[in-house]
Order: structure tokens, then C-alpha cells, then sequence
């Protein structure tokens, strides 16, 4: 194996600077919205998953419990590092084929914003697990 810097800060393939910039891509939705997180999370609203994008998404985020409970058992931490990448990936189909801050229909709005919060919120969660920060902008 030989050490490259371009490998390791690449934000494509399989690297921790590919999941930051997931989130950080996440988070960038938010602050060009001016929408508030927690005022997001307060709201009552319903998920729509139309689009098979959206159920994608919907399904690997609810896959994020099972990927840690896996890591810990098996003391792996490359379990909880390939969800994550994939997860990544299925963010990146979804962000590519379903409008968030330009969707006209409030409801459908809100949900792709609530997918959009889960999203950044496991990748939060699992990147801190492996001692990984999430950064606001990349």
C-alpha cells in the first residue's frame, strides 16, 4: 500500500472526506433554505416516499441501528463504515433526482426535508462514533 494524499482527501469512493461531504452537502441545503433544524424537527409531518429515490433513502436510514448494533457485536468498525458509504451513495441518487428547496408542493417539501435531516443527523451520529467530524462546509 502506498500513501496518497489525494486518495485519502478524494470526495469520491470509499473515504471518510466522501461521508463528510455528504453531510456537509446536507447541511448546505439547510443554510441556502434558511431552515431551521430544530424547527424542522418540531413540525408534525408525514414522509412521502413517491419516488423510489426517496424509499431508497427512507430504507437505508432505517438500516442505521442494525449497522451499529453489527459494529459493536462484531467489533468491526468497517461494518458501521460501509453503511455509511453506501448510505452516502444513496443520499447522492436521491439529492441528484429529487428536488428539496425548489419542490413547489409544501408537503413533499417537508418530507424531503425531514429525509434530508435524518440523513445528516446519521451521518453525525455514525461519523462520531468513529471519532469523524462533520464539518458545516467542505
Amino acid at each position: 500500500y502506498q500513501f496518497s494524499w489525494d486518495k485519502m482527501l478524494a470526495t469520491t469512493g470509499d473515504t471518510a472526506t466522501y461521508m463528510q461531504y455528504a453531510c456537509a452537502r446536507i447541511l448546505g441545503i439547510f443554510r441556502r433554505g434558511g431552515v431551521d433544524r430544530e424547527g424542522l424537527r418540531s413540525e408534525s409531518s408525514t414522509i412521502i416516499l413517491d419516488d423510489p429515490a426517496e424509499r431508497d433513502l427512507a430504507m437505508a436510514l432505517n438500516r442505521f441501528a442494525d449497522a451499529v448494533d453489527m459494529t459493536a457485536a462484531e467489533r468491526r468498525p468497517n461494518v458501521l463504515t460501509g453503511y455509511l458509504f453506501e448510505t452516502a451513495n444513496v443520499f447522492s441518487t436521491f439529492y441528484n433526482c429529487c428536488s428539496v428547496l425548489k419542490e413547489e408542493d409544501a408537503s413533499r417539501r417537508a418530507s424531503r426535508l425531514a429525509l434530508c435531516d435524518l440523513s445528516a443527523r446519521i451521518f453525525e451520529q455514525g461519523l462520531g462514533l468513529l471519532g469523524i467530524e462533520t464539518c458545516e462546509q467542505m
